[in-house]
């Protein structure tokens, strides 16, 4: 498969961000992920979505290790250091759910706890249907899980149009747009890294649009099978949303409500925008520590 590798210097000195990367070979792409902390302790899985990358998670990582947790978070194909798939068809729901798939099982990652937020969310929740043996529970962050017959937002109408046809794609800014707090110089240098041109975006620009909303799409129908599974899902589930989202609020109550384990959990709304991430950081990484310190055993 023809693709686009991003130089090694573009992330040079990036701000906040002392990982060590690693890499794996998926269908001849290479697949960028962090992998901190102590590697016999029980992993979790931190899923960025459009248009960022792992940088996103600089503010969690630090204190998710500290409390003694293993904390994997890749880049997905398109994003980051990850290979960018030259074929713009590439992209797609299940493209992306095959990749993090077989990413848990080469490094055999099992008692996964999930945080998904945006894409990462609807990619991390079709994973964890499908082989749910390797996951303990799950948090779901600004995202969902659409079927093709929600209501689409205006807001969101105008970014899939503009992700489409835009001539102009800042990263950086639309990163910002999502973010109550302003992002400093660096982050901003640090999200624009792994795009030095235009055609190194076709995953951002891309995906927007291959997000289910028609009844007939394909995703539509395997996003209703994996619903089938959650609804009988009775592991931990948290939602923790931020309450300056405009576009994914309400998911929230969809998932408390459909999902048995979401019963009886301390849900969150924080004082965020969509990037969460960014701007409840180190609230997030103590959510997610309570979370798992309460499971059941």
């Amino acid at each position: 498969m023809d693709y686009y590798r991003v130089n090694d210097t573009c992330f040079q000195n990036l701000y906040e961000y002392p990982f060590s990367s690693h890499y794996i070979d998926i269908e001849g792409l290479r697949v960028h992920y962090l992998d901190e902390g102590p590697m016999d302790s029980k992993p979790v899985l931190l899923l960025h979505g459009v248009p960022t990358w792992s940088y996103l998670y600089r503010y969690l990582i630090p204190v998710l290790t500290a409390a003694g947790y293993r904390v994997i978070a890749p880049d997905l194909l398109g994003f980051g250091k990850s290979d960018k798939p030259a074929d713009p068809n590439w992209h797609s729901l299940s493209a992306h759910v095959n990749c993090i798939r077989d990413l848990i099982t080469h490094l055999d990652l099992r008692d996964i706890t999930l945080f998904g937020q945006d894409w990462g969310s609807m990619i991390g929740l079709r994973v964890a249907v499908e082989i749910s043996d390797r996951f303990e529970g799950i948090i779901i962050s600004n995202g969902g899980l659409p079927t093709g017959v929600e209501k689409s937002s205006l807001l969101f109408r105008l970014w899939k149009c503009f992700a489409s046809i835009s001539p102009w794609f800042p990263v950086d800014k639309i990163v910002g747009l999502g973010c109550i707090n302003k992002l400093s110089k660096e982050a901003k240098k640090a999200y624009r890294a792994p795009f030095p041109s235009a055609k190194f975006k076709l995953g951002p620009r891309k995906l927007p649009g291959r997000v289910p909303i028609s009844k007939t799409d394909q995703e539509a129908e395997l996003n209703r099978q994996a619903w089938q599974v959650l609804s009988r899902w009775t592991k931990p589930f948290l939602t923790v949303y931020g309450d300056s989202d405009p576009i994914t609020r309400a998911w929230e109550v969809k998932f408390q409500e459909m999902i048995p384990g979401a019963k009886h959990q301390n849900h969150k709304i924080l004082h965020a925008g969509h990037f969460i991430q960014e701007d409840a950081g180190l609230e997030l990484a103590k959510i997610i520590i309570t979370f798992i310190r309460n499971y059941p055993g």
